[in-house]
């Protein structure tokens, strides 16, 4: 099991923040292609990937331990974020989108019967995907706009202890930045009441998609003072997020941030609901097999030792039958003889 958290995939600098001594980056200037971010996120969980990533920066690590959890946090607006200096970055070359859907069906084949813990979520669009163990979890989590606005004015929430600076509590672009914090403070929060999940032995996966900087950028401009504001806000914001899902995942988790300026063509992606639990079916042109289940073989071997079984009793019996002497072996002809010699 292992834990990446990402950011972007259109901005100009890939970071890692975490990472645990099972996966080895390399320190280097080495430009990674924006369309293989989501192949680092597989291979980093040790799944294999279709085409074979050449980028230096990842090396190949302890085969034997992986991660337990990935979480991609695209963060638009920005092209650079002044994280910390004690992590790892790399320049993006062809910044262009790009989605986890790839590491989520190599989760949901490999352990289907763990039920991990799958959430993908872009607040401002109100585009939630969420399956497994991530239904019960995060079914109190806030996801359309009206919803992360209500829970902006709670007791509990973020504004209660955020520093807002030159952000306001009346302005819709303040809170929607505002709210996408309150997301990332709410996963964190609900995933500790489950710890039990950050233990187990699947991989879990969080995509997030973060536009409230970007559009704060747009409304007052990026040389505004509430421009960065908001930046240092998302940076605190982003680092204490990241802190807490590694701590939760007992430091066995990697935390990524790529910063997206802006994304060199439209992503085209399918929809998902909030309430879909599982993978829908799909056509099947190519009348391919059914994934092959762990309980095959089990059920397999029960039913044809109990045919075997089935089929000697049935030759056992018939040949003893057709074998009887009526007169010595049947109970019925030897009560009727002795019937009729006291007769």
């Amino acid at each position: 099991n292992f834990f990446c958290l990402s950011l972007g995939v259109c901005g100009d600098e890939f970071n890692v923040l975490r990472s645990p001594q099972s996966v080895v980056f390399r320190d280097g200037s080495w430009p990674l292609p924006g369309e293989r971010i989501p192949d680092v996120a597989a291979l980093c969980m040790g799944f294999s990937v279709e085409d074979d990533l050449s980028w230096p920066g990842l090396a190949v690590g302890d085969l034997f331990h992986r991660p337990r959890a990935t979480v991609l946090v695209t963060v638009k607006g920005v092209d650079k974020l002044a994280l910390p200096a004690k992590g790892i970055s790399y320049p993006i070359e062809n910044a262009v989108p790009f989605s986890l859907d790839s590491v989520a069906n190599a989760i949901h084949t490999l352990f289907s019967e763990e039920t991990p813990v799958v959430l993908q979520l872009a607040p401002s669009e109100e585009r939630v995907y969420m399956v497994g163990k991530a239904n019960s979890v995060f079914e109190d989590l806030s996801v359309t706009l009206r919803q992360l606005r209500n829970r902006l004015f709670q007791d509990n929430s973020i504004l209660s202890s955020l520093p807002l600076n030159s952000l306001s509590r009346n302005n819709e672009v303040d809170l929607l930045f505002l709210s996408e914090l309150q997301v990332l403070h709410d996963i964190a929060s609900l995933l500790s009441r489950h710890k039990h999940l950050a233990k187990d032995h699947s991989p879990d996966l969080y995509s997030l998609e973060l536009a409230g900087l970007e559009e704060v950028g747009k409304r007052y401009g990026e040389d505004s003072q509430q421009f960065k504001d908001a930046s240092q806000i998302l940076v605190d914001s982003l680092q204490k997020f990241a802190d807490e899902m590694f701590n939760l995942y007992s430091g066995n988790a990697v935390v990524e941030v790529v910063a997206v300026k802006a994304f060199n063509s439209p992503l085209t992606r399918k929809t998902r609901s909030i309430l879909q639990s599982s993978e829908g079916k799909t056509e099947n042109p190519y009348n391919l097999a059914y994934p092959y289940n762990y309980n095959y073989s089990v059920i397999f071997n029960i039913i044809l030792w109990m045919m075997i079984g089935l089929a000697l009793a049935v030759i056992v019996i018939s040949y003893n039958l057709w074998n009887m002497d009526p007169g010595y072996d049947s109970i019925i002809y030897r009560m009727t003889n002795q019937k009729i010699r006291m007769d």
